[in-house]
């Protein structure tokens, strides 16, 4: 795969002018951690990364639907085993309700097992007159308010890493082990969801399939016998940030000769850091994994061709994923210039939506949130948009939680604002919870039945 130049190293980005990046107190130290981190094992590896691309081709042909879900910032306080499970179980009912409904393979990518990094507008933040550095995400400091929390600590960085480790090894064992084997799709509607009317939905589909699997027992087929069956291919993915930590996770693969960042399957590049001259967009511009854009309000068509050019020069199925990020209030003036050049110039990237970043809104009382009736607007819109061009909505990228939060309004949970405070426990920004998020499949799933294809 030709992705590089020959003047690429995995530390020419440090030529470049960088945003988003903390103010390390001690280079010295960062220097030490780095190199401690370059000794490491890498958390994925270079065939799976592969895999995922292949597998994103199929979304790009128009054949498959990439679901992309998991926290907005993970912590490293919200790290245990029922955490993780409770939200692949999530991401499993999704996928399983998406491809029951429009009858397209779903492919599986969590926000998980590294996203731990945070984009912040200011670079201080100020409460009743004391003024401390913006919290980044607990790679790079805490989000209590004093001055020792938000002092950025290298040390993170390994934590980062070896709480990826353990989160890795969870996720594995849960998609291979049995737990997601489809015999186990009445397993996964967790009880504060069950009495819900989505979880209902649900098990109407969970008891069809069921009688399906028993069906085909019944015929002679031996269903353990079916990979497929017996567990899923779920890759991570996070915000390729703070690059000393992504610099030194990367290694050159022995089979290809190409370099991966070894972090995540996939990595993508944020609204705010994708300046054609910066580090971040040089840094994976020379890494073969499979690459996201976040694709915002203030994105022209020239600078995504360029993007466009830049990350994927060769043209390649499945290497890049530009998600949607616009607002329900933009997303059908301004999407559809940028799908129609893409198109017409024969490019092959897949598009997907978020729509969750751009409909945030920070209550009276401080609080930030979400309406679940903006962000299924934006989702409307989107696919309407691709609907009136004969491109195809290509995916979902989501922030969920597993866990029954208050922190989006509205939904089948009908929270309101004064709800919000009942159980609101993310650090960064507001998710769907686990029945918010179902009744989201469930509504992407109509909208994919009824896409009209050519």
């Amino acid at each position: 795969m030709e992705t590089t130049s020959h003047e690429w190293t995995p530390s020419t980005w440090r030529q470049h002018p960088i945003s988003q990046s903390p103010t390390w107190p001690d280079l010295e130290h960062l220097a030490r951690v780095e190199r401690e981190l370059a000794t490491k094992p890498p958390l994925v590896f270079a065939g799976e990364a592969r895999r995922l691309q292949e597998q994103l081709a199929q979304v790009a042909m128009g054949h498959a639907f990439l679901l992309q879900a998991g926290d907005c910032a993970e912590s490293f306080d919200e790290s245990s085993a029922d955490s993780i499970r409770d939200k692949l179980k999530v991401i499993l009912q999704m996928a399983v309700a998406l491809t029951y409904a429009a009858g397209v393979p779903v492919i599986k990518v969590g926000r998980i097992a590294g996203q731990f990094a945070k984009p912040r507008t200011d670079e201080y933040e100020e409460r009743d007159g004391q003024r401390f550095e913006a919290f980044r995400g607990h790679i790079v400091n805490g989000d209590a308010f004093n001055a020792e929390a938000r002092r950025p600590d290298p040390e993170r960085l390994l934590g980062a890493y070896h709480q990826s480790v353990a989160t890795l090894n969870l996720l594995r064992a849960f998609t291979t082990g049995g737990f997601a084997a489809l015999s186990r799709v009445h397993v996964w509607n967790q009880e504060f969801v069950a009495n819900s009317l989505e979880g209902k939905r649900y098990e109407a589909i969970a008891d069809e399939i069921e009688r399906a699997l028993k069906f085909m027992k019944a015929c002679g087929i031996d269903l353990h016998d079916d990979s497929a069956l017996q567990g899923v291919d779920f890759y991570t993915s996070h915000e390729a940030l703070i690059l000393p930590y992504e610099e030194a996770l990367t290694r050159r693969d022995s089979l290809t000769g190409d370099w991966y960042d070894c972090s995540a399957h996939m990595l993508w590049i944020g609204d705010r850091t994708r300046q054609l001259d910066g580090a971040h967009l040089d840094f994976l511009r020379g890494v073969a994994n499979p690459l996201g854009l976040k694709v915002g309000p203030s994105m022209g068509v020239d600078e995504l061709r360029q993007i466009c050019e830049i990350l994927n020069p060769t043209n390649a199925l499945g290497r890049l994923t530009l998600i949607s990020r616009m607002g329900h209030e933009r997303v059908s003036e301004l999407l559809p210039p940028l799908v129609e050049a893409l198109r017409d110039d024969g490019r092959s990237e897949l598009w997907t939506c978020d729509p969750m970043h751009g409909n945030t809104f920070v209550t009276s009382g401080g609080l930030k949130t979400r309406r679940f009736d903006d962000v299924l607007s934006e989702t409307s819109q989107f696919f309407m948009v691709h609907q009136n061009l004969g491109t195809w909505p290509g995916g979902l990228h989501i922030e969920l939680t597993g866990d029954n939060v208050t922190e989006c309004l509205g939904g089948g949970s009908g929270l309101e604002v004064p709800d919000l405070d009942q159980h609101y426990t993310s650090i960064c920004d507001p998710r769907l919870n686990a029945t918010q998020s179902l009744e989201m499949a469930f509504q992407v799933a109509e909208l994919l039945r009824n896409f009209q294809r050519d």
